[in-house]
């Protein structure tokens, strides 16, 4: 725990501008981020007396070990500054409003040539129309049936809209008059994609014209005597009410707002939000947040919109935004809404009329989720504290592991030999910081030595952030391989810090393979994705043997802060280094069972990974060795000869009339192929027969009942993963 006297900038320092500022902890991981009008009297209030803060300010300035700051023009400049910190950082003592669950949406893929209807969920992509959140996927396909009859847009996969490109035959829909079966050219691209737009411009709430024009034509039907016609248009009104009366009118006006209400108490906050569309309530969302400092509701206003529209532009953003208390000040807010939206946003309290009460509907909404909230996070926060102390007086820990680290070796009988680290913080899976390894310290099957090989890496480029970022104690140094090499010092977003060692980047480390799970390493100090933040307790997945490779592992590399321990599968027994005898925890033990759930997740993830990788080797092709090849030749070629067995025997000539393919290409294919081993003929494992690839079929795939006879049944391969 840090004194904030030790840190403090020295009194004329802090310049009287606008800016934002960065609290960092010893481990150099930026912790909080702000932004001030002023940043000399914002800055002064965290260095007073600790008894006069919040009691998690007063945790978050003790838990920092310095504060540096960016000096900026505007007081919109700076809003901008800390939503793109806050997103690349990922500050643990910010504001954060954590969503209960991933909302699905509606989406139209404008972006493709022939647009395709289907929920989405997740981060939303460019070219995209979104349409919601809803609360459940199944009142979209609800909708969606609905409309389907009127604007018969495509909602096929890729994979089902190109085979029926190519058998000349349209799926169900197709035939039952709910898809205008672009796939076998019944309608053209641009006819389409006008049909997309218009359900679209349905779902986005002009309404009145669609229906107008369908009455209008089933009258026009009925006098023409075209009885069957009307009926079907008198459907299609129906079916388009019926979506309509989905969502109720709650605005007379057709106006098109969000509506943000705040449920708070000393230490959290709920925050509601209702979508309205054309005057009728299109989605809902609900988010809860820990309250770091004293914050008034208008600053979690603040923090909610820039959740809300961060990555919003055009349209996305409405006209009018009602909220429960305005942001102070509010011009840099609104100022930033208007450029993202392209136009003018009003951002006010709602006073009276249908507007207030329709915020009072959304106010107990908010309310109603804060209570639920606090009902289930206070067994939750009793149930981990006592799981992390057992685990604390179990191990004979000085304090409770807050950051636990676990590792697992997955392979198949040797083969993809691969490795897992697994993060839980206060008892938490954190996914964002999981990292996968390959083994290639050598081959074969020994999980110790692949084990000690992991642990070693990890902590090897912990021990590199120490020595760049300072921390490395005087008279030690690591070996030439391990050195971090790093480049010129640079700032984020080309701004110098005023107060602060400058931030550094530079390469990963030469001789450590790629981590393929989530964004690779960076040297950006503070960044939260990284191995530069040190665990409390390693958990490793076996017993003796393993448990020593990995105390083996930080013993040469001189660390002895770190506690290590190992969980055995058979009885859950622990081990501890240097122990003869394991500890027994109690079956009904909180502690156990964390230490299950963080060695499951260890397991799952290595195991995941190993499965990838392995498929990924089976559906491997001599093709893929041929410098310069891409897929989409790759595939012509394999469309044209029907296997790579009989392009293997053609003629150079005869390869250079695939289109794409020049006599150049073609003989390094030719080259390539005449190279590489053909492939052992594959055997059907419920059959027994030898089957050929003249079917165009690859010539070993991990999925196909032609699997090669080494590989076992599938159950055999289940058994045989680790």
């Amino acid at each position: 725990m840090a004194d904030p006297s030790s840190y403090r900038p020295r009194p004329g320092e802090i310049p009287d501008s606008p800016g934002v500022y960065r609290f960092r902890d010893e481990h150099r991981r930026v912790i909080y981020v702000g932004k001030a009008k002023s940043l000399r009297q914002r800055l002064a209030n965290y260095f007073q007396d600790l008894a006069n803060l919040h009691p998690r300010t007063r945790t978050m300035v003790t838990t920092a070990a310095s504060v540096e700051w960016t000096v900026v023009s505007t007081e919109v400049e700076a809003l901008q500054l800390e939503y793109s910190w806050i997103k690349e950082y990922d500050p643990r003592f910010n504001v954060k409003y954590r969503d209960d669950k991933s909302y699905p949406y509606l989406a139209v893929t404008m972006n493709e040539e022939f647009p395709r209807v289907q929920v989405m969920r997740g981060q939303k992509k460019k070219g995209v129309r979104y349409f919601g959140p809803y609360g459940h996927a199944w009142a979209i396909r609800d909708t969606v049936d609905l409309l389907l009859r009127v604007f018969p847009v495509r909602t096929c996969s890729a994979g089902v809209f190109k085979n029926a490109a190519r058998t000349g035959r349209p799926c169900l829909l197709g035939y039952i008059g709910k898809c205008s079966a672009p796939c076998v050219g019944r309608i053209t691209p641009d006819d389409h994609w006008d049909l997309a737009d218009e359900f679209c411009d349905f779902m986005a709430g002009r309404t009145g014209t669609y229906l107008r024009r369908l009455e209008r034509q089933m009258a026009e039907a009925a006098e023409e005597m075209e009885y069957e016609r009307a009926a079907r248009l008198r459907d299609d009104i129906g079916a388009l009410k019926k979506a309509m009366e989905k969502s109720a009118v709650v605005l007379a006006d057709a106006t098109d707002a969000d509506l943000i209400a705040v449920a708070e108490d000393e230490l959290e906050a709920a925050v509601q939000i209702f979508h309205v569309r054309g005057g009728r309530v299109r989605g809902q969302r609900g988010w809860v947040t820990d309250k770091v400092e004293e914050i008034t509701t208008g600053a979690l206003v603040e923090h909610a919109l820039q959740q809300l529209y961060g990555e919003e532009s055009g349209d996305a953003v409405p006209k009018e935004v009602l909220v429960p208390a305005l942001p102070d000040p509010v011009e840099p807010v609104q100022q930033w809404l208007t450029e993202r939206r392209g136009s003018g946003v009003s951002l006010r309290i709602p006073q009276r009329g249908d507007k207030k009460a329709l915020m009072e509907t959304v106010q107990r909404n908010a309310q109603q989720a804060l209570v639920l909230h606090k009902t289930k996070r206070a067994s939750d926060l009793t149930t981990r504290s006592r799981a992390l102390e057992e685990i604390a007086e179990a191990l004979d820990l000085d304090s409770a592991p807050l950051r636990i680290e676990c590792y697992d070796i997955s392979h198949l009988q040797g083969d993809d030999v691969v490795a897992s680290m697994v993060v839980f913080e206060d008892g938490l899976a954190r996914k964002s910081e999981y990292r996968r390894f390959q083994i290639k310290g050598f081959e074969g099957q020994d999980d110790v030595r692949s084990m000690h090989e992991v642990i070693t890496r990890r902590f090897r480029r912990y021990l590199a952030e120490k020595e760049k970022t300072g921390e490395w104690a005087d008279g030690e140094d690591l070996t030439d391989g391990d050195r971090p090499t790093t480049g010129a010092d640079t700032t984020e977003n080309g701004a110098a810090p005023t107060h602060g060692p400058a931030p550094t980047h530079g390469p990963a480390l030469a001789d450590e393979p790629a981590l393929t799970d989530g964004p690779a390493l960076k040297d950006d100090d503070g960044r939260p994705k990284r191995f530069a933040y040190p665990p409390q307790l390693v958990v490793v997945d076996g017993g003796q043997p393993q448990v020593a490779a990995a105390q083996r592992a930080l013993d040469d590399l001189g660390i002895d802060d770190i506690a290590v321990c190992g969980l055995a599968k058979r009885l859950e027994e622990v081990w501890l280094p240097r122990e003869d005898d394991p500890v027994v925890l109690p079956r009904t033990s909180e502690g156990l069972y964390l230490l299950q759930r963080v060695r499951d997740e260890a397991h799952r993830f290595a195991i995941t990974y190993q499965r990838a990788k392995r498929a990924k080797r089976f559906r491997s092709s001599p093709l893929d060795d041929v410098p310069g090849l891409g897929e989409t030749r790759k595939q012509a070629l394999i469309k044209h000869f029907g296997s790579v067995k009989k392009l293997r025997s053609a003629t150079i000539d005869q390869i250079c009339e695939v289109p794409g393919i020049g006599r150049k290409t073609a003989e390094t294919v030719a080259v390539a192929l005449a190279g590489a081993t053909p492939a052992a003929p594959a055997v059907n494992t419920a059959t027994g027969e030898i089957m050929d690839d003249d079917d165009g079929a690859p010539e070993t795939t991990a999925d196909a009942p032609g699997e090669p006879v080494s590989a076992g049944t599938p159950d055999e391969r289940r058994g045989q993963e680790r």
